[in-house]
């Protein structure tokens, strides 16, 4: 197996052609091998194979380069498992209601795959879940298959790092930490990865390599939820919180600046930390930062919110009933189109639910396509950013501070805004309408 990658005559197989799925698949047919990507949306598989892209950090001419090499094509159908050599799993792992795992797409991959798998070849699962999932969920539907890990096929796991719209890193630069269920899944895993990355990290195990994923997201989550909950403090004693952040940054040493804002969003930081939470029940154990952390990290679009419904009283003796809003960023984080678990989407809803006319502009989202927890928010419309249709809202609600914002502009033509990323800290006419939240 490790010479048949290494002479490029493996072919790989990339289930899941999203934010994770997409940019491997680019990597691995720049590397020079041949790939060919699942999906069960026909219209993604369409437009890639016409040579278009519906992921904005993916421009067309990439995917144009992937077909006329041909070294990539796309399909929906996934009897051509078959044919390939190395099969990565980059499926969505949301959860449920109940902020638990779900695990339905990982388990429909998994058995996909198990009724088509033969001898010789490697599945890698990528999708960032809790430590133990490929051993206890993949292995044994891939072992009633007859076949035995480690002789008659390979496991292994290499959690996702993408991080949308970054530019100084990319899917080639970042480390990939690959963990496998015995040395040969391992050194099999570690040949497919050096093709499309620059370096390769491997640990002693899948759990080792899905814990370290865990870890990453929730040393975030934890140390953004301390920034939010300082926030919430030190607005009540008169003190901004994005003052102190810049002023403790200034130590060279032993800081790590992490800032607040409307809530979390993305596929990771918002739905992982939960993963491990729930696994730790097993072990008789409370995580009780990870909950904490939750906690205080959802209630976050709550409380801007009620900053924004104090702000329209105070500054324009207005009920948030009847208010006419204009919500700025639809995308989780700056200059990006993903609209994954976005803070945006809730604070859309509390609005309408308090009776205000809630719209939003996003130069990156035209269009809110439909999601899990927010079908009743599909088809929305970006409306235009314009001085006039600014003095039409009562208050304009900055919910990602992206980049093409003029925000001069926003707050001279605005009534009132409510910043939560402190967008506005360079402004300087028309400072009075701005409140922090």
């Amino acid at each position: 197996m490790v010479k048949k990658i290494e002479s490029k005559q493996a072919r790989i197989g990339i289930v899941g052609l999203g934010y994770v799925g997409l940019p491997l698949v680019r990597e691995f047919t720049r590397g020079g091998m041949a790939v060919l990507g699942f999906d069960i949306d026909p219209a993604k598989v369409k437009a890639l194979r016409a040579g278009k892209s519906y992921i904005e950090h993916i421009p067309a001419r990439d995917v144009a380069a992937m077909l006329q090499n041909g070294r990539f094509d796309a399909t929906t159908d996934f009897d051509r498992l078959g044919e390939l050599d190395v099969i990565i799993i980059c499926v969505p792992t949301p959860l449920t209601k109940q902020r638990e795992p779900d695990m339905t797409y990982i388990e429909n991959t998994t058995h996909a795959i198990a009724r088509r798998l033969r001898k010789g070849q490697l599945v890698i699962l990528e999708s960032t879940t809790y430590p133990g999932t490929t051993r206890e969920v993949m292995l044994p539907v891939l072992e009633k298959t007859g076949l035995k890990v480690g002789q008659d096929f390979f496991l292994a796991f290499s959690p996702e790092r993408e991080d949308p719209g970054r530019k100084d890193y990319t899917t080639k630069t970042i480390p990939k930490v690959v963990g496998g269920y015995d040395d040969a899944s391992l050194a099999a895993a570690v040949a497919a990865y050096r093709q499309a990355v620059d370096h390769v990290v491997p640990v002693s195990s899948c759990e080792a390599a899905e814990a370290s994923k865990i870890l990453e997201n929730t040393y975030r989550c934890v140390n953004i939820a301390l920034v939010n909950e300082l926030k919430v403090l030190f607005d009540r004693m008169g003190i901004d919180v994005w003052e102190v952040i810049r002023a403790a940054s200034t130590k060279p040493f032993g800081f790590t600046p992490f800032y607040p804002g409307p809530g979390l969003g993305g596929h990771c930081i918002p739905i992982d930390p939960f993963y491990l939470s729930w696994k730790a029940r097993e072990y008789g154990m409370q995580t009780r930062f990870i909950e904490l952390a939750g906690e205080v990290n959802v209630s976050m679009p709550r409380y801007v919110v009620t900053k924004l419904m104090e702000a329209l009283n105070d500054r324009r003796k207005k009920a948030l009933n009847g208010a006419n809003i204009l919500v700025l960023g639809m995308a989780y984080k700056k200059d990006v189109d993903d609209l994954r678990e976005s803070p945006s989407l809730e604070l859309l809803e509390i609005l309408r639910h308090h009776g205000a006319k809630a719209d939003y502009n996003d130069p990156h989202i035209p269009i809110v396509h439909r999601t899990r927890e927010y079908p009743q928010l599909a088809g929305m419309k970006s409306v235009p950013l314009t001085p006039a249709n600014l003095k039409k809202y009562d208050a304009v609600l900055i919910s990602t501070d992206h980049s093409s914002y003029d925000y001069d502009m926003i707050v001279q033509a605005a009534r009132l805004v409510v910043d939560t990323r402190n967008a506005c800290k360079n402004v300087k006419t028309g400072r009075s309408k701005i409140v922090k939240a």
